[in-house]
């Protein structure tokens, strides 16, 4: 066959060729806040108000460049609060947003980073001597257990299996990878400290022991205490349950120290019920579940400021997560700690 003919023939199959270009499906893209309140807290399980907050928070570090169809920080922020309150599939928060799902797991990054680093404007322990004494009024009137500043206690924070060296520690007692985050929260379940930095392998009291908040005890800054369950070892400054009372006195003293210290099992509930990625766990790196976890705390407690009500959507109850948390083994108590809390209780419980 001529040469020529078979030229003219290829011309002619590419002529039949489609090459009309398809739209591009991500660059429609609608301003949620141009919804109704009711529907934008149904899209994103908070009011518009709450999303217009954090957005002036976050706008001067989310400035977008004009060019290649950027997104907003309107839209930065609310694909990272869908993802992380009802921890769908990104590909359902790409579809929704006109975005592609690799933008999405961009951007719930970034967002995680920022938030992480603005964390000590937000997450902090009371400093003034005004601050304390509020903070101990709120925790007397719950149970009347006296000079209380805070509740601790880990949770553990599913992620996925780490292939690493070392990914073996990231397993915890109950069988799977985690990372175990300890917090201490207020009367008014605020996050005041909170440590992400820890593999689910790692026990409670040595997370306390070598975090900076015991120093900060030690040191005298605080004149208050914390109180923390049998996981921990009791000290001058951190409160544990009796093991076995055998005295009235001792017994109002569990009491009021189980009514108390329950305020942080509270805060967990509450903050992983409004963010379900904590519930149902991190699928990204490891560094970006622990900026994820500290950008909930974030705007958990500026939730709580705000008064922000539990979406009510999604009823599956918190307590089949979190009514069974991993036993700690019991930690026997330090000789001061068992001095000093034998005098509290003989002081404030007879």
């Amino acid at each position: 066959m001529d040469i020529n003919m078979i030229d003219l023939m290829d011309l002619e199959d590419l002529d039949m060729l489609d090459t009309t270009r398809r739209p591009d499906r991500h660059r429609h893209r609608v301003n949620p806040f141009e919804l109704s309140d009711e529907d934008f807290r149904y899209k994103y399980r908070f009011s518009k108000r709450f999303g217009e907050k954090i957005v002036g928070i976050l706008r001067e570090d989310l400035v977008h460049d004009p060019r290649g169809c950027p997104l907003s920080p309107e839209i930065q922020v609310v694909c990272a609060l869908r993802n992380w309150a009802r921890h769908e599939i990104q590909d359902d928060t790409a579809d929704l947003h006109g975005v592609s799902q690799p933008v999405v797991s961009r951007t719930c990054k970034k967002v995680a980073e920022i938030l992480s680093r603005k964390s000590r404007e937000f997450i902090k322990m009371p400093t003034t001597l005004n601050e304390q004494q509020e903070t101990i009024r709120k925790f007397r009137s719950i149970a009347n257990f006296p000079t209380v500043i805070g509740a601790i206690d880990c949770t553990h924070i599913r992620v996925k299996k780490v292939n690493a060296d070392g990914g073996q520690l990231y397993i915890n007692r109950k069988g799977f990878s985690s990372i175990n985050v300890q917090v201490v929260c207020d009367a008014d379940l605020k996050i005041m400290d909170i440590v992400t930095r820890w593999r689910g392998s790692v026990h409670d009291s040595r997370i306390f022991r070598e975090c900076r908040l015991k120093q900060r005890f030690e040191a005298g800054a605080f004149s208050g205490i914390l109180l923390g369950d049998s996981g921990y070892p009791c000290t001058p400054y951190l409160f544990t349950p009796l093991l076995n009372p055998t005295t009235p006195q001792e017994e109002r003293y569990n009491r009021s120290h189980i009514r108390t210290r329950n305020t942080v099992e509270r805060c967990f509930g509450l903050w992983k019920q409004r963010f379900r990625c904590l519930l149902r766990g991190m699928f990204g790196d490891i560094e970006t579940a622990k900026k994820t976890i500290v950008a909930c705390a974030v705007l958990h407690n500026m939730a709580i400021d705000m008064r922000e009500d539990v979406f009510s959507g999604e009823r599956d109850s918190i307590e089949q997560y979190s009514s069974e948390p991993i036993v700690q083994r019991y930690i026997a108590p330090s000789i001061r700690g068992n001095i000093r809390r034998r005098q509290f209780i003989e002081t404030h419980f007879q």
